[in-house]
């Protein structure tokens, strides 16, 4: 798995932004987020081991908790599912979740009104300028529907 010199070089300058270092293990993490997005860190740290094979889970899971709290990185738990991990980052985006096959799809915030993001607060409530809301889709995508439809009709 190899990453173009100019993608390096543009995660090595927000590396050092932040006042990182710019390690292979850093580089390494970030090309296999890069390469699979919405992944959990076990598929991170396979793919990262095919630049680096003595690459450790623990050193994986300190380089994802660094990156994600420089929010290079960003991280989302979906129900029943371990933290997955992308590089898109900076902007209020959401996920569609396939409760059949697990695949997450971004998509983009919903523009214009949007009755949903707006809390009504209870008496009991104390409320909060909300300023970032993470809406999680959960449906069955077309891959998945087309396997349902095939399945149904070999038992007919």
């Amino acid at each position: 798995m190899t990453d173009s010199p100019g993608t390096h070089e543009a995660w090595a300058a927000a590396l050092r932004a932040h006042g990182r270092r710019v390690t292979k293990q850093r580089l390494a993490v970030l090309t296999a987020v890069e390469h699979h997005p919405h992944s959990p860190a076990e598929t991170i740290l396979a793919s990262a081991r095919q630049e680096l094979p003595e690459l450790t889970a623990q050193s994986v899971y300190v380089v994802l908790g660094d990156l994600t709290d420089l929010e290079m990185l960003r991280r989302f738990e979906p129900p029943h599912s371990p933290a997955l991990y992308e590089t898109r980052v900076g902007d209020n985006h959401h996920h569609a979740i396939c409760i059949g096959c697990g695949r997450v799809e971004d998509v983009d915030c919903a523009v214009g009104h949007a009755p949903c993001l707006t809390p009504h607060w209870d008496e009991t409530a104390r409320p909060m300028t909300i300023q970032i809301a993470d809406v999680m889709y959960q449906g069955i995508c077309q891959d998945c529907q087309r396997t349902q439809k095939l399945s149904s009709n070999d038992t007919n």
